[in-house]
């Protein structure tokens, strides 16, 4: 379960950058993945899932959390 955990992790992290750039003005995911619309809204969809994901899993798997 680690890893799952430390991919959504990832995956929330470039949705979170991306979302700021795409404040910016740029799209980082468009930009990097442009020609392939098919693998783009894959990984808009791999980000959502993670995010959500995460939310049910964070507080049983974060070391930081557990701690009181």
């Amino acid at each position: 379960m680690k890893s799952l955990h430390m991919l959504a992790f990832v995956l929330l992290v470039v949705g979170g950058v991306n979302w700021g750039l795409t404040a910016l003005g740029f799209n980082l995911v468009n930009l990097v993945l442009g020609g392939f619309p098919a693998l783009e809204k894959l990984v808009y969809l791999l980000v959502g899932v993670s995010a959500v994901y995460l939310a049910a899993t964070h507080m049983g798997e974060c070391k930081a959390c557990l701690k009181k």
